[in-house]
C-alpha cells in the first residue's frame, strides 16, 4: 500500500501473469515442453530494454496529424544531427531551435502590429505612441524653451496636420 491510502494498482485488482511456474517448487515437480517454452519466453520478456525506444504506432497515437505536420521540419533536423551529436544533444538543439523560432515570430508579429496599427486621426483603436518634449534645464542652450505647439488644435491633432489629404 502506498502512503495516504492510494492503491499501487490504481484500484484494479492485481493479476499474476507468471502462472504457477513462479514458485520454484512447482517448477521442480515437472514442466511440459509447452510450459518450458512459455517460461523461457516469460523470463526473456522480463529483461528491460536500455536506451530510448521509439514506437512508431505510439507516436502516431499520441501526436495527431496536425502536430505531426508542424513537428516534421525539426524532426528531420534532429534525425540528421543525431549521428553527429548524439540523441540528447540533437534533441536539445531541436528544443531550443523551436523555442527561438516561436520567440522570433512573436517579436516580428509585435513589431508588425506596432508599426502598422498605430493610433492616428483615421482610427479609434491601435497603439498610441506619445513622445515627451525634450528636457531643457537652466544652463542649456535655448533655456527657457517653450512648447512647439502654438495653437490649441496642435494638442490633439494625432497626425491630422501632417496628412497629405
Amino acid at each position: 500500500m502506498v502512503a495516504g491510502g492510494a492503491s499501487d494498482t490504481g484500484g484494479v485488482k492485481p493479476m499474476a501473469i507468471a502462472g504457477r511456474m513462479v514458485r520454484e517448487r512447482e517448477r521442480l515437480i515437472g514442466m511440459s515442453p509447452d510450459e518450458r517454452a512459455w517460461r523461457k519466453q516469460w523470463i526473456k520478456d522480463q529483461e528491460l530494454h536500455h536506451g530510448p525506444c521509439k514506437v512508431p504506432a505510439l507516436e502516431r497515437e499520441l501526436n495527431n496529424p496536425i502536430k505531426r505536420v508542424y513537428r516534421a521540419p525539426l524532426d528531420i533536423i534532429t534525425k540528421a544531427l543525431t549521428p553527429a551529436l548524439g540523441f540528447q544533444r540533437a534533441f536539445t538543439v531541436r528544443y531550443w531551435t523551436g523555442k527561438a523560432l516561436i520567440a522570433l515570430t512573436g517579436i516580428y508579429a509585435g513589431a508588425y502590429y506596432l508599426k502598422y496599427n498605430q493610433n492616428d486621426w483615421t482610427r479609434k483603436g491601435g497603439w498610441r505612441v506619445i513622445s515627451s518634449r525634450k528636457a531643457c534645464v537652466p544652463g542649456d542652450e535655448g533655456y527657457p524653451r517653450v512648447s512647439d505647439r502654438t495653437e490649441p488644435a496642435d494638442y490633439a491633432a494625432r497626425g491630422f496636420k501632417q496628412s497629405p489629404i
